[in-house]
C-alpha cells in the first residue's frame, strides 16, 4: 500500500514509518523541521494550504495517517490562531483531498476532548474540552464527521516510548531520578498511557482494514502521573523518594488540563488484532528498550 504520514518526525510517527517501511509499504513521510530517517521523507508545512492540496494530489496515497499537530497544551492557550490552523485547518484540507481520491484518512486525536469528570470515557461519551488544544482537536474531529467519506478518528492518551529528541513522561522521570533531582509529579491528573509502539501497531492496523468509526487507542491502564512516576523508579531501580507528590491546583499553567481523561479502550480490544496492553506489560518492553539501546 501508498502510506502518507504526517508528523513522521515525532515521537508517535516516527515508530509509524518505521513499521510501515519494516511491512514493505510505500511511506511518505511528511515532517517540518526534522528529516525522518524512513520512507520517502517529504518536508511539508501544514500552514501552506496550495501545498498540502499539491502533495496529496501528487502522491495519490491509499492511506493517510495524520499525526502531525500543536500539541504543546500551553502553547496552544496563548497561539489559539496557530493552533486552528495547524489543528484545525490542515486536517480539513487532508480530509478534503482524501475524500477526493478515496483515500483512508486516520485522524490521531486526544483524551483532552474531554473535561476528566468521570475518567474511563467510551467512543459515545460527551466531549467537553477545558483548554484549547482540546477544543482544536474536536474542531478536526467534527470536520470529518461532514464529510462523507472513509476516516477514522483515533483518540489517544499520554503516549511514550523512545526518541532521538522528544522526552516523554517516564522518560523524563528517568533522567531526572538518575540526576538524583527531585521533582513534583501530580496524583490527581488520571490518564490512561499509550506505548508507542502499541500505538503504532493500532493505527495501522486500522488504516489497512480501514476500519471507519471513532475507536479509542490508548493503553489499558487508568493510572496517575504519580503512580506512573513510582512503577517507573522501581522498574529501573531508582530512588523513588524523590518523587513529590503535588496536585493539578499547585500547577502555574495557562491552560486547564482534565483531571481524569483516562479512555475505555474495550472497543479496540474487542475489534484489533493488536490489542491494548496494559502499564505494566508496556513498562517492561520500554525497560527493555532502554537497556538494549
Amino acid at each position: 500500500m501508498k502510506f502518507l504520514v504526517t508528523g513522521s518526525a515525532g515521537l508517535i510517527g516516527s515508530q509509524v514509518i518505521k513499521d510501515l517501511t519494516l511491512e514493505n509499504h510505500e511511506v511518505y513521510s511528511c515532517y517540518h523541521n526534522n528529516k525522518p530517517i524512513c520512507g520517502n521523507p517529504l518536508q511539508l508545512d501544514l500552514t501552506n494550504q496550495d501545498k498540502i492540496i499539491k502533495t496529496i494530489q501528487e502522491i495519490k496515497p491509499d492511506s493517510i495517517i495524520h499525526l502531525a499537530a500543536m500539541t504543546n497544551v500551553d502553547l496552544c492557550e496563548t497561539q489559539q490562531e496557530l493552533a486552528h490552523l495547524i489543528n484545525v485547518k490542515s486536517t480539513e484540507i487532508l480530509a478534503k483531498q482524501a475524500a477526493k481520491l478515496d483515500t483512508f484518512f486516520v485522524y490521531v486525536s486526544t483524551d483532552y476532548v474531554f473535561d476528566g469528570k468521570k475518567g474511563k470515557y467510551s467512543e459515545d461519551d460527551s466531549t467537553n474540552p477545558l483548554g484549547y488544544y482540546g477544543k482544536s482537536k474536536l474542531k478536526a474531529e467534527k470536520v470529518l464527521n461532514k464529510l462523507a467519506s472513509n476516516w477514522c478518528i483515533a483518540r489517544t492518551s499520554t503516549p511514550f516510548g523512545t526518541h532521538s529528541n522528544k522526552k516523554s513522561f517516564p522518560i523524563w522521570i528517568k533522567e531526572n531520578l538518575e540526576a538524583k533531582k527531585e521533582i513534583p509529579v501530580l496524583i490527581d491528573q488520571f490518564t490512561s498511557p499509550t506505548y508507542v509502539p502499541n500505538l503504532s501497531k493500532m493505527l495501522i492496523e486500522i488504516a489497512k482494514r480501514k476500519i471507519s468509526e471513532i475507536i479509542h487507542t490508548a493503553g489499558a491502564s487508568r493510572i496517575s502521573r504519580y503512580e506512573l512516576a513510582i512503577l517507573v523508579s522501581e522498574k529501573l531501580h531508582l530512588d523513588k523518594e524523590l518523587l513529590k507528590p503535588v496536585q493539578i491546583s499547585q500547577m502555574n499553567w495557562n491552560a486547564q488540563r482534565p483531571k481524569d481523561s483516562s479512555l475505555d479502550v474495550s472497543k479496540a480490544a474487542e475489534i484489533l488484532n493488536e490489542k491494548p496492553q496494559t502499564i505494566q506489560h508496556s513498562l517492561n518492553l520500554l525497560v527493555e528498550e532502554i537497556l538494549n539501546k
